[in-house]
């Protein structure tokens, strides 16, 4: 069975800052390269997928994790998926504050909230509830991040990661700190099941990246598994629920995905996408 993880960087104006672009590809590589690692050790696609966006969430020009983008007020709302494609199992946050890893927080309430999605100050009490690790907002914030008020756009966005295990087991992830300087409690379509990710054995994982607004008006992810399912492979789909997200919408995004045959795609209408991909033993690839 072939084993195979794709992550990105996310969909934005990167052509502003061709230093911070490289360095998020460079992230990438190395968020796959470890996924890759943890598959080729026979482990799960889920791990993998964790693992590989937390190392996303520490790279300090990818908006997720340190790095994340402040809300109106200064402060820092992080949100985030992961999801198990054996049995549909999902957890998301939205709106936490002070985590370094939201994925690995979303994770935990996948496995031990008794729920599917915590926000606010439920997630924060829940996070507090299990020991999980807090941290200061000053640890997520960088120089170069858009100060609150501030009327310049993002140069990236959501990170999130796809992979598919020696088990044909599909897993995926997000992880964001949302629009810069947006409404504090505003929510995008990263923690949304079938919007910001959605993985199924039967077709495929995906994880989408962009305006959020808009991805969640076609629930994007979602789409691209039914597409696969419908016959199109991993790239075909992802193009075309990337055309449809510009018919419907007029929005931004771009989006990745492993089927269940193993097979990675990935579109965007954007200027760029930091991504990068490793496939069995073959060396990892990686672009914008």
């Amino acid at each position: 069975m072939t084993i195979a993880i794709i992550v990105h960087g996310g969909a934005g104006a990167w052509s502003r800052s061709a230093g911070r672009l490289e360095e998020a590809r460079r992230a990438c590589e190395a968020a796959a390269a470890a996924g890759r690692d943890i598959l080729q050790r026979g482990g799960a696609a889920l791990d993998a997928v964790e693992a590989a966006v937390m190392i996303l969430e520490d790279c300090p020009v990818l908006d997720a994790g340190r790095g994340s983008y402040p809300n109106a007020e200064g402060f820092v709302e992080m949100d985030a998926l992961i999801m198990d494609g054996r049995d549909l199992g999902m957890g998301a946050i939205a709106a936490i504050q002070r985590v370094r890893h939201p994925v690995a927080l979303a994770r935990r309430v996948m496995e031990d909230s008794g729920h599917n999605f915590l926000v606010a100050a439920g997630a924060d009490a829940f996070a507090d509830s299990i020991g999980f690790p807090r941290c200061e907002v000053s640890e997520l914030l960088v120089e170069a991040e858009p100060v609150a008020g501030s009327d310049s756009g993002p140069l990236g966005d959501t990170v999130g990661a796809v992979a598919i295990d020696s088990a044909g087991n599909v897993a995926a992830a997000t992880s964001t700190g949302g629009t810069a300087n947006k409404r504090p409690g505003r929510v995008g379509d990263s923690p949304l099941v079938g919007s910001g990710a959605y993985a199924d054995n039967w077709t495929a994982g995906v994880s989408a990246t962009g305006y959020g607004e808009a991805l969640m008006r076609v629930v994007i992810s979602k789409r691209v598994c039914d597409l696969v399912g419908a016959g199109l492979s991993a790239a075909a789909a992802c193009a075309a629920a990337i055309r449809l997200l510009e018919e419907r919408t007029g929005g931004d995004g771009g989006l990745i995905a492993i089927d269940a045959r193993g097979q990675v795609g990935w579109a965007r209408n954007t200027e760029a996408m930091p991504y990068a991909y490793a496939i069995d033993d073959e060396p990892v690839v990686a672009g914008a």
